[in-house]
């Protein structure tokens, strides 16, 4: 066992980047994911569950410079240096999503939906299981839908599902270690294409039922809310923060 891929979201809703190892912050998830977010004037979050345009959007952020690219559905580019150039990105969403946003930064926690809980997990076998419930349905499409941020390679469909529950074990990664929360109850975002926005019809409901079909032995069902949900949401302990998790981490179930 072994973490495959690590993936973060420097702006919530839009594409994620691969990054080769990534430090863990103070808030418990790991740097650059979530790191930015567009805000209405009604301070709420805007994502990919209220509009399409996420999905439409083409991106692309370099960590190291702050550089983001956006490729726009017209084939247009836009470069935005953030955070310097914030307000001029701010500008240009605000216009393309036809209302008042903002921009902010959050680089203790970013803006997960969790506030308080760490990284989510996937293994590869599930996103391939997954993928093989839709017709024409590619690995890297389930992984984009879905959105992880850590995939653990040599390990069967669902192994994640073996770490929520009363008296599940836990898992360490590199040395760092994970406790398992929850499973994440998934919204309207994994039934649309990733590139396009284009709803995939009977998705939910067909999740739902192969869902039901595959669950392996090991899964505590007393602790899903229900069967449209699928990615472990963890979260480290504060005294593995600040440690870094790299490609290529040997992966130990602690029972």
């Amino acid at each position: 066992m072994k973490l495959g891929r690590i993936r973060v979201y420097p702006i919530k809703g839009l594409d994620g980047i691969e990054v080769d190892s990534t430090d863990i912050v103070p808030g418990g998830t790991v740097a650059y994911d979530r790191e930015f977010a567009l805000f209405d004037a009604a301070g709420n979050a805007v994502n990919g569950k209220q509009t399409d345009m996420f999905q439409r959007l083409s991106t692309d952020f370099d960590p190291a410079s702050g550089e983001l690219t956006i490729e726009t559905p017209d084939g247009g580019t836009r470069l935005f240096d953030l955070p310097e150039q914030r307000e001029r990105a701010e500008r240009w969403f605000s216009e393309l999503f036809e209302m008042d946003l903002t921009l902010r930064r959050d680089t203790e926690n970013g803006f997960v939906d969790r506030r308080k809980r760490g990284p989510s997990v996937i293994s590869t076998a599930s996103l391939r299981a997954i993928a093989s419930w839709f017709d024409g349905m590619t690995v890297e499409s389930a992984r984009r839908r879905l959105r992880a941020n850590v995939e653990i390679e040599g390990v069967p469909p669902f192994w994640e599902d073996r770490f929520i529950g009363d008296g599940s074990p836990d898992f360490e990664v590199g040395g760092v270690r994970f406790e398992g929360v929850e499973a994440c109850n998934r919204c309207v975002i994994p039934q649309r294409d990733p590139d396009t926005g284009e709803s995939l019809p009977e998705f939910r409901t067909r999740f739902i039922r192969k869902r039901r079909e595959t669950l392996p032995e090991w899964v505590d069902e007393s602790a899903l809310d229900h069967h449209y949900a699928t990615m472990l949401i963890s979260q480290i302990p504060e005294s593995d923060r600040n440690q870094t998790l790299r490609v290529g981490d040997t992966v130990e179930v602690i029972e």
